[in-house]
């Protein structure tokens, strides 16, 4: 008797996968995978670094060659087991996802390069290496998946190694900060839990594509408000927005200065790519009846920030608040909705992730040559470097929006979103922000380099695996500054991908199914 073949199509993906769309789901996994060898290595701690380094050099191709791929052919979606969405787990790439994994991928690789002069052989020990790949499995999935559950998932991965990275080197500053850092993210990790049981219980389905047509489809009669808010609150608070951003600047002095520089440049912008990602796409209306509410927790950001940062005497404590400052200048962008507004977000959080990166290893090469982290003491470095001071500058106007470096285009971009709809307001705090944070750097740079120091320095040197990752960085800021075009059409391609996510669905759905 003969027997039908069973029709695989209506369960599963039956045409080949483009061998390009691999490039979705490669960087997770290889991250995972140079990872687990660094950890069967582990006892050959004069390999940890140079296998590492080049490991993250291929991630940062993967990704180029990701972010080429969608900015041509569009949004590209691989699918686990080959199981149709929305039963199957999907790894969605679109230009904002992209863009944000590159960027990652950039400032990780300057870290682990820098990391071959700041890392001890403790340091290799105990895991600082395997540590750093895992991290950045987890924040490329985040950046690239395409499935709630799977979000929190990778959230989950970042924040392990995360919590491994605070605390090497067992000091008591560090277990003290690793407390109030892990605290703070497992209530925000509890609210995304949460909300996201809440987001299954009402649609049924955790892919993004499939909640985004439900959501729009079905809006009448669900409590998408309470979910909008509860998501807001968990990714406000992994974010360091205002007012549960106190855990931030009490934490992010306390580990070696190559973790706290990853840190600054990478999980906090995975919060606030998770604002973009629900906010903008997944829920614009509730969004927009929030958005009185992000721009005053914005602007409270923003100002606290650099208040704080005015405050300080220590440079990596002021840094933290520097940093706080930043996300509070996304959150008006995100308060906006507009193009300009997302996209004055998207430019600054992928500014940010480079100059904050490339500011704590500064500060950590000026606590190396002066011996100390106090601006009561610091003093004459320019002496002992002018090359440093010159790129110490560059990343201290970049920081504060001063053309022509790379910080002054978001916020050009954030300040004229709000002036078109009339928040005057919120213009007039992004400006201020800009003004207080450019005194609190230049009176770093007046403290700790014009000024003769007091005694004798430390004869200590800048290796060349601290200064080429540096220059490397500053050099991008300057770049993106002067010649910004490129970028910024990209950007703009970005928002409003996430504001009409009619692309982002087809990739997911093909059929319109």
């Amino acid at each position: 008797m003969a027997v039908n073949p069973a029709d695989l199509s209506a369960a599963l993906v039956t045409t080949p996968v483009a061998p390009a769309d691999w490039l979705v789901v490669l960087p997770p996994a290889w991250c995972i995978l140079s990872g687990a060898v660094l950890l069967m290595l582990r006892k050959s701690l004069h390999l940890q670094g140079w296998l590492a380094v080049p490991a993250l050099a291929v991630l940062v191709l993967l990704d180029a060659l990701l972010l080429a791929h969608v900015a041509q052919n569009g949004p590209v979606t691989m699918v686990m087991g080959r199981w149709l969405p929305p039963f199957g787990i999907a790894f969605t790439a679109d230009l904002t996802g992209a863009l944000f994994a590159l960027a990652g991928a950039v400032v990780a690789l300057a870290g682990g390069v820098h990391a071959l002069g700041d890392i001890d052989g403790s340091g290799r020990r105990y895991g600082f290496y395997p540590f750093l790949l895992l991290l950045m499995a987890g924040v490329s999935g985040a950046f690239l998946t395409g499935d709630v559950f799977n979000l929190y998932v990778w959230f989950e991965v970042l924040l392990i190694s995360s919590f491994g990275l605070i605390v090497l080197g067992s000091e008591p500053r560090q277990i003290d900060g690793a407390v109030k850092y892990a605290f703070l993210n497992l209530v925000a990790t509890t609210l995304f839990l949460i909300a996201t049981g809440y987001l299954y219980g009402l649609f049924g389905t955790l892919n993004m594509a499939d909640i985004a047509v439900k959501a729009a489809e079905n809006r009448a009669g669900l409590p998408l408000m309470t979910l909008a808010a509860l998501y807001l609150l968990a990714f406000g608070m992994k974010a360091a927005a205002f007012p549960v951003n106190f855990w931030l600047p009490a934490s992010y002095h306390t580990p070696r200065v190559v973790v706290s520089a990853l840190f600054a440049g990478l999980l906090t912008k995975v919060g606030i790519y998770a604002l973009l990602r629900t906010l903008v796409m997944l829920f614009p209306v509730e969004r927009e009846e929030l958005s009185f509410v992000i721009a005053l927790a914005g602007a409270a950001t923003m100002v606290l920030g650099a208040l704080g940062a005015l405050g300080q005497s220590d440079i990596r404590r002021m840094l933290g608040y520097v940093v706080v400052s930043g996300i509070g200048t996304m959150l008006a962008g995100l308060s906006l909705g507009s193009p300009g507004g997302v996209g004055g977000a998207i430019f600054y959080a992928l500014h940010s992730m480079v100059v904050m990166t490339a500011l704590y290893m500064a500060a950590g090469l000026a606590g190396r040559l002066a011996g100390t982290f106090d601006l009561n003491r610091l003093g004459g470095l320019h002496g002992r470097s002018a090359p440093f001071s010159a790129l110490s500058l560059v990343l201290f106007f970049a920081v504060s929006g001063l053309p022509p470096f790379s910080g002054f285009w978001p916020k050009v971009m954030v300040a004229k979103a709000a002036m078109d709809i009339g928040a005057w307001w919120l213009t007039a705090t992004v400006l201020l922000t800009g003004f207080l944070t450019t005194i609190a750097l230049g009176r770093v740079f007046a403290l700790a380099y014009w000024r003769p120091a007091e005694g004798a320095l430390p004869d200590e040197a800048i290796p060349a695996s601290a200064l080429v990752p540096l220059a490397a960085l500053a050099a991008l800021t300057v770049a993106f500054g002067l010649f910004p075009d490129a970028l910024l059409a990209t950007i703009q391609h970005a928002a409003q991908g996430l504001a009409d996510p009619r692309a982002y669905i087809g990739s997911v759905f093909p059929e319109g199914g």
